[in-house]
């Protein structure tokens, strides 16, 4: 981890997601020493300029569609095109298409995880309104890289189900209204940088794995998931091959393939059921 590398703010959302972002971006400054990157769950055939230029009248800082491999900056917001993941390294962000995660495209927790691998305690997630459970892996990813967590609170979001999953299986910093999120980000920009705290090994290994399958397209040998995680009982419902959990004691379920897919348990459940409901 380069230690002089900018504060980096992660920020994951679905339903209601672009409403939230415009009060949210409003309230942060121009010189904001951090950079943002969002995932908002995307239909296919949406615009991205169209939504960048939206944020842009809401906002003093810069923003931008993510590119493959463009160095950010401070006072920016990176925004991930539709049908196209977003991860991070040191310097760089990566853009590419790659296997669904919680069956999303672009999804919250490839972005997430890649902050806290590369950036660790420099890194701030936060969850706004939405559904499902993609981002609760990511954030609880953050949090024990030793970066900090934050959530709008149920109650304030318009679909507070998102908000709610990770409330209840992570610890987070903070759970607020969105009026009081800005305050709180421009605090965590501007403190001094902690004592960095190692990156675990599973969560770096996932990390390495995800950018090499979506960046290279080549599959996890079956001994590498061996490594790492336990076969499950289960097949991917989008692919039909043989899940591993590579969950470590006393941390959320997750669920991978060979082929890159990558579940939660509330979201594998909900692939399943899917995939039956399709058989029938």
């Amino acid at each position: 981890m380069d230690i002089n590398s900018p504060k980096i703010i992660v920020i994951g959302t679905s339903a209601g997601g672009m409403q939230a972002l415009t009060l949210l971006l409003s309230k942060l400054p121009a010189d904001l020493p951090a950079a943002i990157f969002i995932v908002q769950h995307l239909s296919n055939d949406s615009s991205a300029p169209f939504l960048v230029n939206r944020l842009n009248h809401h906002t003093k800082l810069t923003c931008k569609v993510a590119e493959h491999q463009q160095a950010f900056e401070t006072g920016t917001v990176y925004m991930a095109p539709p049908d196209r993941h977003l991860i991070l390294t040191e310097k760089e962000m990566l853009v590419a298409r790659g296997p669904l995660e919680n069956q999303f495209r672009p999804a919250i927790d490839p972005l997430f995880r890649s902050a806290a691998a590369y950036h660790g305690a420099r890194a701030t997630g936060v969850i706004l309104t939405g559904f499902l459970s993609d981002g609760v892996v990511g954030m609880e990813f953050i949090k024990r890289c030793g970066g900090k967590t934050v959530v709008q609170h149920p109650d304030d979001a318009e679909y507070p189900a998102l908000p709610a999953n990770v409330i209840r299986q992570v610890a987070i910093d903070y759970v607020v209204p969105i009026s009081d999120m800005g305050e709180i980000l421009m605090k965590l920009a501007h403190q001094p940088d902690q004592d960095s705290v190692k990156v675990p090994t599973d969560v770096w290994q996932e990390a390495q794995i995800a950018q090499r399958v979506m960046i290279s397209s080549v599959m996890t040998s079956i001994e590498e998931l061996d490594n790492i995680g336990k076969r499950a009982p289960y097949s991917c419902p989008d692919c039909g091959g043989g899940l591993w959990e590579l969950s470590q004691p006393n941390t959320v379920k997750r669920f991978r393939c060979h082929s890159g897919h990558a579940y939660t348990k509330e979201s594998l459940m909900q692939g399943m059921s899917n995939s039956i409901e399709e058989t029938l």
